[in-house]
């Protein structure tokens, strides 16, 4: 892991993307070693209103309280903002791309400029539909984070996402959103 990885999401407001991010720093913060930071940035939005929430993930304490300008990795939950939204606004050369979207990844990767970059993509809305019941790409996403960026063991992070979903949610409803990380880690494909 390098020592600083940051992350920028994209996302609408109601898609979960500031939980997405809560969720994940949720997640790593049991981890030894690793130092997280989730926050969102956005106003008085409607639903539907584009946002954005942030990650930083460190083996030493993070000091840095500030939007996340040259993302590591940028994450897309919703493809409607593809062409709307400057997503890959501050990528450095190296940034990884993961995108909720079915759209053909060499079309988005020239009609946005993203050259060499890595992309990675998953129908995260069609998994949350299936699964839940509902269009909510965020656990999904997560998950697909997770296993592109290696940023723990595929195992571990069920059972620790388990534990965090258990904070809020039914079981029930814990046990269909393990079925959309299943489903995540096995549809997320480089493109």
């Amino acid at each position: 892991m390098k020592e600083l990885i940051e992350i920028r999401w994209h996302g609408r407001a109601g898609q979960g993307v500031v939980t997405a991010a809560v969720t994940l720093a949720d997640v790593l913060s049991s981890e030894k070693e690793k130092y997280v930071q989730a926050f969102p940035e956005f106003g008085a939005e409607k639903r539907g209103a584009p946002i954005l929430a942030f990650n930083r993930i460190s083996k030493n304490p993070i000091r840095t309280h500030s939007h996340v300008y040259n993302p590591d990795i940028v994450v897309v939950t919703d493809p409607s903002l593809l062409g709307i939204v400057d997503i890959s606004g501050g990528a450095k050369e190296d940034t990884i791309f993961l995108m909720n979207t079915t759209f053909d990844i060499d079309l988005i990767r020239e009609r946005l400029s993203l050259e060499a970059r890595k992309i990675y993509a998953l129908d995260a809305y069609t998994i949350a539909s299936d699964e839940l019941g509902r269009a909510i790409p965020n656990v999904p996403m997560v998950a697909a984070l997770v296993k592109i960026t290696e940023l723990m063991d595929l195992k571990k992070f069920k059972e620790k996402i388990k534990i965090s979903l258990g904070k809020k949610l039914r079981p029930e409803v814990v046990e269909k959103n393990v079925r959309t990380i299943d489903r995540a880690l096995k549809e997320v494909k480089e493109g």
